[in-house]
């Protein structure tokens, strides 16, 4: 994270530089806006994709970044996030199962799942309509990544054991199997909500009286 006079100093010149390089003008104002955009990651990394993008072959890199250039540079395409996203689920569901909780490194990946319908419902999923789960994951990850949506999301993915045990009343703990990084994992339970992120409200129907 950009955080210090230095870097701000350092951040001025590479803009400063790209805007010599792309033969345009870049106001304080400017300057500005592209510094609150890309202020949350580290100098080095920005440079990094400052200098990809100047190497790109494609049209865009004919053209001074803009920030949404320099940010798909950095976080990767939602496509490509989303499919390392389900990546991560693949090989859970493939190597875990369903049996046992889980907690990902990933908050989204909790909110996704919940959305199909939660993680013992996704690994009840046959090989034919797996190709379509992950398609349906992918769009879904996509869709929250497109809008820079942070939503509401479970702790952790429930298994086969507790929601049994918990539906019969018995207080049972096989303990969480920790996917990815174990501290972003630790953080998503922490951040986590126990209740639904979606809930249901009934509404009393009011009678009809026949005339």
């Amino acid at each position: 994270m950009l955080d210090n006079l230095e870097e701000k100093r350092r951040f001025a010149s590479l803009m400063v530089a790209l805007a010599d390089y792309y033969k345009q003008e870049i106001s304080k104002g400017v300057m500005a806006l592209y510094w609150e955009g890309l202020k949350q990651y580290d100098y080095a990394a920005i440079e990094k994709a400052a200098w990809a993008h100047t190497q790109s072959p494609d049209e865009s890199g004919r053209w001074m970044p803009k920030i949404s250039d320099l940010t798909k540079v950095l976080q990767g395409s939602t496509k490509d996030q989303a499919s390392i996203a389900w990546s991560k689920v693949d090989r859970a569901i493939r190597t875990i199962g369903t049996y046992t909780d889980v907690a990902f490194d990933d908050a989204l990946i909790h909110r996704v799942i919940q959305d199909m319908g939660g993680w013992v419902h996704i690994g009840s999923k046959d090989d034919d309509a797996w190709p379509f789960v992950a398609k349906e994951f992918e769009n879904r990850y996509r869709g929250y990544k497109m809008k820079d949506e942070k939503p509401d999301y479970p702790r952790k993915m429930i298994g086969i054991a507790s929601s049994q045990n918990g539906a019969q009343g018995i207080q049972f703990n096989a303990g969480t199997v920790l996917i990815g990084d174990e501290q972003k994992a630790i953080a998503v339970i922490k951040g986590g909500s126990e209740s639904a992120a979606i809930s249901f409200t009934r509404m009393e129907v009011p009678k009809i009286e026949a005339q």
